[in-house]
């Protein structure tokens, strides 16, 4: 017909316009930061008395680092699966399902906590882990739809809104606790409750707005591209590890991530036991780990705008140095609270330009068919390293000190560095 416009590409979900995409990835991204901020409330809420929940429950302190530990075992396992959903159907059953999966978890954890059963409780802080899966795909579907010059500020602009949940959760801690009292539910789970109704409401957020779906969409921009036709060859995770091992940079945005999240782990995990064996006090303690926090988001766009500017790589040249700066500082600071405090936000500062930078890099690398899949192994990878990381870290501490176990975590730099400095500034 004379004069028609000819209709733009279309998701499962409806038709999209080229000139509605605008208008459409600050409506997606306005979604996903509500989400984030609220998801991001949910775990830290729960989290901040896990271990003093976890004490109460087992009756001794020696098992009360499991409960966060299981939080992280529960992160990883879950990923995959979660990838694999999204894969298939998009990324809004897959968030949906994982926050559900969190809420359930919570619930759990309350139920441990009021019959006084421990392995039910690891089991709920498992589940509960779903939310932080949740929280870290999010920064996928925000690059779904970004153009590629843009994709760094996307991913850094969802990390950061975790800074106002992480904030505030563990303010709000104390009040969901008192919150409970009447009801005979022991005041450390109280926040486990509040966090089950807040993944909740992220999960209604997700199914009713995240829509069209933006991996879906992004599938139906690609149609009749190469990217397409990778997708004949399967979106099934085996894709998405043949992705990976097909593409040198993919590789190294898988490192990178994994380097950082373990160093920071590792590190972070045990720097409040070292602060306390030279008298600091849970005030300052808790002053030193929000400064650590601060730095690991509040700073997130700055690493975004970087790595779209200045390219991949530096900014993962950049968590090199402010990785093993931390890791120097910290590890040598011996009675030195400020020079601790200084490690641990440089280790923060560290992790955002890590995360960002290779999350990136892995999104850039990889065809569209395969990215879910890559980024749920992503996502399995770092969190299963950073347990074990962390198990070790008590470990190392306990046998060598805290100084031996910062240059262990510098030295788990050292792959990422041969192989950010082997890598091609361009293509696979």
């Amino acid at each position: 017909m004379p004069g028609a416009v000819p209709p733009g590409p279309s998701s499962a979900e409806g038709p999209v316009a080229a000139a509605a995409l605008p208008s459409l990835r600050r409506r997606i991204t306005a979604v996903l930061i509500a989400t984030q901020i609220l998801g991001g409330l949910g775990v830290a809420i729960g989290i901040a008395l896990a271990s003093v929940l976890a004490q109460q429950v087992s009756g001794t302190e020696a098992l009360s680092g499991l409960a966060p530990t299981s939080m992280v075992a529960g992160t990883a396992l879950l990923s995959m699966p979660l990838a694999a959903l999204m894969t298939a159907r998009g990324r809004r059953p897959g968030l949906v399902l994982a926050y559900v999966i969190g809420a359930a978890g919570a619930g759990v954890v309350v139920l441990a906590a009021v019959a006084g059963s421990f392995p039910l409780l690891l089991v709920g802080m498992a589940a509960f882990g779903a939310g932080s899966s949740a929280n870290l795909q999010a920064r996928f579907a925000a690059a779904d739809l970004a153009e590629p010059a843009h994709r760094g500020r996307a991913i850094s602009t969802v990390v950061w809104a975790t800074t106002i949940g992480a904030v505030l959760g563990p303010n709000i801690a104390a009040p969901a606790g008192r919150s409970v009292t009447g009801l005979g539910v022991p005041a450390a789970a109280g926040p486990f409750l509040w966090a089950a109704g807040v993944f909740l409401v992220s999960a209604v957020l997700v199914a009713l707005l995240l829509r069209p779906d933006p991996l879906l969409t992004a599938r139906a921009l690609a149609a009749g591209t190469e990217e397409d036709a990778e997708a004949r060859r399967g979106r099934s995770l085996k894709a998405g590890i043949r992705a990976v091992r097909e593409s040198s940079r993919a590789r190294l945005a898988l490192v990178t991530v994994t380097a950082s999240h373990t160093t920071m782990v590792s590190i972070m995990s045990m720097t409040p036991v070292a602060l306390s064996h030279h008298g600091a006090g849970i005030e300052l303690i808790g002053l030193v780990i929000s400064g650590h926090i601060a730095g690991m988001y509040a700073f997130s766009p700055v690493m975004g705008w970087l790595s779209d500017k200045l390219g991949r790589l530096s900014v993962i040249g950049l968590a090199v140095g402010l990785l093993s700066c931390a890791a120097l500082l910290a590890g040598t600071a011996g009675g030195s609270h400020g020079r601790t405090a200084a490690g641990l936000f440089l280790l923060g500062l560290g992790w955002s330009a890590g995360l960002v930078s290779g999350s990136a890099l892995l999104t850039d690398a990889v065809p569209q068919a395969a990215r879910a899949a890559v980024q749920g192994l992503s996502d399995l990878t770092m969190n299963t390293a950073a347990g074990i990381g962390g198990a070790a870290a008590g470990l190392i501490v306990a046998g060598a000190g805290y100084g031996w176990l910062n240059a262990v975590g510098a030295c788990l730099l050292l792959p990422l560095a041969v192989l950010a400095l082997r890598s091609p500034s361009k293509g696979r």
